[in-house]
Formats: structure tokens, C-alpha cells, sequence
């Protein structure tokens, strides 16, 4: 369901943009004036004229390094003197808000452990009520899709039309390759309530491992994404925080040359090839939905026959078997093994439901 908001595109915030996807890139952290000073230089000579660079830094365990503080702030002021880019910074509570905007920093964005606290988001929002400073909410820790929008709603209450959305992948507890997982189907789900929200991946937090940086990059480019927040470092093997991610500015204009750019509408080319697929796509979605009924008919009659002799809606071996000959089918389709093993475990939940609600009546 789209949700209405009075959100204005980026190429409406009154910045320079120079391309799409535009590019927002700096060290993880500032660390000293003269590593900030160097990061903006060698960044701005790629063509990006908006730096990032964390001030603050909320870590999750103690006794790690949280940040320089608000001695950063001159820092950046004296990088935005000379370079002429504009800043932007991570801030976490109130204070942060006041001290950036006294500083003039020019983007603030919001960090992911923020956006999961509606309490600190809405302080944050009553700091910035008249004004009208470009917000960048990053996704919640957790894969909360109406968090995000709730965050996202809280800035817009508050009169600001300069929201963007920054998608960092979503903590989990099965091993990955990535130190957040992407899930796609969130920021995509995002999208499509909030059509007009400026949507950036940040490819960094992603990966957790420069190596991967590339290939994010490619894929959330690929989903039409607004533009890419980028960790860039001079030394990114010697920097106080998430060395692993960072990558140099030579690295990053390598990456950010290596890019396909996609058309969302090309010009002079049809796309009746494309409307006939999609035309038969409908149909093949009207056919599940009709499986789908007649599945849950025959759900229901079997809710019935164990009520009536007192069986348990739960059947663990049966269910067991049922999710082994489906992947398997379904590789033997060449469709993805967790793909299959998600459908069916959201109908069987569905089942489960339906069947209680007959065990209850």
C-alpha cells in the first residue's frame, strides 16, 4: 500500500547533483584534521562533491573508538572552506543536532540503531521542525520495513521535505558473507510505498569486506537505487574503525568506473517485448493465486477431519517431508534453495493459521 508523503526528490533539495546514481563517499571516521583533509581532497578529484564522515560513532561494545566528538566539526567546516563540498554526519540524539547545525553541516543522516528507537527519532525531528535540512534515514538494525516508514513519517511530521532513505542491510544470526544481510525485498517494499523517496545503498555496511563493495554497488544500481554511500579512506588498513570495509579513493574510482549504468525508460527503443512478458507474468500470478485458494480449500478440510478426531494441527514428520520434496523439485527447476524453502514455509505458516482458527471455532 503506497503511503502519501510530502517528500521532494533529491534534484529538488537545492544540491548539486551531478549524475544519477550520485555519490556520497569519506572515511568511516575522522580521525585526524589532516586524514579528512586528505580523504576530501582525493574524492573530490573522482567528480563527488558530498563528503561523509562519522564524528560520532555509536559502537556496540565499549572501549572501542567512538569518535573524535565535536572537535570534528571544525574539521569539516575547515573541509568545507577549502574544497567548497558539502558535509554530511551521523547524529544520534539531539545535542549532535543542535552542534551540527550550529556548524553548518549540510546533511545529516541517521544512523541504523537510531531509526530503532522512535523516542530518539522523534526528539531528533522536534530539533529540526521549521527547518528544512536534507534527512538521511538509514534502515533499522532489524528488518522492520514500518519502522523505517515510521522514522521516515516522525521527519516529514515535522515539516521537513528533504528525506532520503539509506538502505545498510539488516542484522541477523545465520552466518553470511555479508556483516549485514541485504534482503532486497525491503528497500524495494520501501519504494514502492514511498515512491518518491531518494533511495541510497550503502554498499559499505553491506559488505563488512571491501571486496563485495563492487558487486553491491552493481546490484542496488541495477534496482534503480538514487545513488551509493560510499566508506573511502587514504589507508584503509590503518583506519580507527571498520578497516575492512573502507577502500581508497583509487579503489573507489575504479568501482565507481566499472558501474553499468541502466536506463529505467530508454529513449527510442519499444518495450512491447518487455509488456508481452510482463503480460504473461500476470498471468502466471493469477494461476498461483488460484493454486494458492485451492491449496488452502483442502487446508481447511483437513483442519476439519482433525477436529473432529481430536489430532493435533502440528504434524512435524509430515511437514519435514513435504519441505525436502520441494527443494528438491525445485532444484531440479534451477530455482534457489532458500527461494523454495521461503514460499513454502510461508504457506505453511498460513496453513497452520487457517487450521487453528477451524480448531477454535
Amino acid at each position: 500500500m503506497e503511503t502519501k508523503l510530502q517528500i521532494k526528490k533529491i534534484t529538488d533539495w537545492g544540491i548539486e547533483i551531478k549524475s544519477k546514481p550520485f555519490i556520497i563517499a569519506g572515511p568511516c571516521s575522522a580521525e585526524t584534521e589532516e586524514q579528512l583533509m586528505e580523504s576530501a581532497k582525493r574524492i573530490k578529484k573522482l567528480g563527488i562533491n558530498i563528503l561523509r564522515a562519522g564524528i560520532w560513532k555509536p559502537r556496540t561494545r565499549p572501549n572501542s573508538f567512538e569518535g573524535v566528538g565535536s572537535i570534528g566539526l571544525d574539521w569539516l567546516k575547515s573541509v568545507k572552506k577549502e574544497t567548497g563540498m558539502l558535509i554530511a554526519t551521523e547524529v544520534a540524539n539531539f545535542k549532535h543536532v543542535y552542534e551540527a547545525l550550529k556548524a553548518g553541516i549540510d546533511i545529516l543522516w541517521i544512523g541504523a540503531r537510531t531509526t530503532a528507537n522512535p523516542f530518539a527519532i522523534q526528539e531528533i525531528a522536534d530539533v529540526l521542525k521549521g527547518l528544512d535540512i536534507p534527512v538521511l534515514v538509514k534502515n533499522p538494525v532489524n528488518p522492520d520495513i514500518d519502522l523505517w516508514i515510521g522514522a521516515i513519517e516522525r521527519f516529514q511530521n515535522a515539516g521537513l521535505t528533504n528525506i532520503g532513505a539509506i538502505h545498510r542491510g539488516f542484522t541477523g544470526f545465520e552466518k553470511s558473507i555479508f556483516r549485514n544481510t541485504p534482503q532486497w525485498q525491503i528497500p524495494i517494499e520501501l519504494k514502492t510505498r514511498i515512491p518518491e523517496i531518494t533511495l541510497i545503498c550503502d554498499p559499505s555496511h553491506i559488505a563488512g569486506n571491501r571486496e563485495l563493495i563492487q558487486s553491491l554497488s552493481q546490484k542496488a544500481i541495477d534496482l534503480n537505487f538514487d545513488g551509493l554511500m560510499i566508506e573511502s579512506h587514504p589507508n584503509p588498513d590503518k583506519a580507527w574503525s571498520d578497516a575492512k570495509q573502507q577502500i581508497t579513493p583509487g579503489t573507489l574510482n575504479e568501482i565507481l568506473q566499472s558501474l553499468v549504468i541502466r536506463e529505467e525508460k530508454p529513449k527510442g527503443i519499444s518495450l512491447e517485448a518487455i509488456e508481452d512478458l510482463r503480460y504473461k507474468i500476470d498471468d502466471c500470478d493469477n494461476e498461483l493465486i488460484e493454486i494458492l485458494e485451492k491449496r488452502m480449500n483442502l487446508v481447511k478440510a483437513i483442519g476439519l477431519y482433525k477436529k473432529e478426531n481430536n489430532v493435533t494441527i502440528l504434524q512435524p514428520g509430515r511437514w519435514d517431508l513435504v519441505l525436502e520434496k520441494s527443494i528438491k523439485k525445485g532444484l531440479q527447476k534451477s530455482l534457489n534453495k532458500n527461494f523454495i524453502s521461503d514460499i513454502f514455509k510461508t504457506i505453511h505458516q498460513e496453513s497452520i493459521n487457517k487450521q487453528t482458527i477451524i480448531m477454535n471455532e
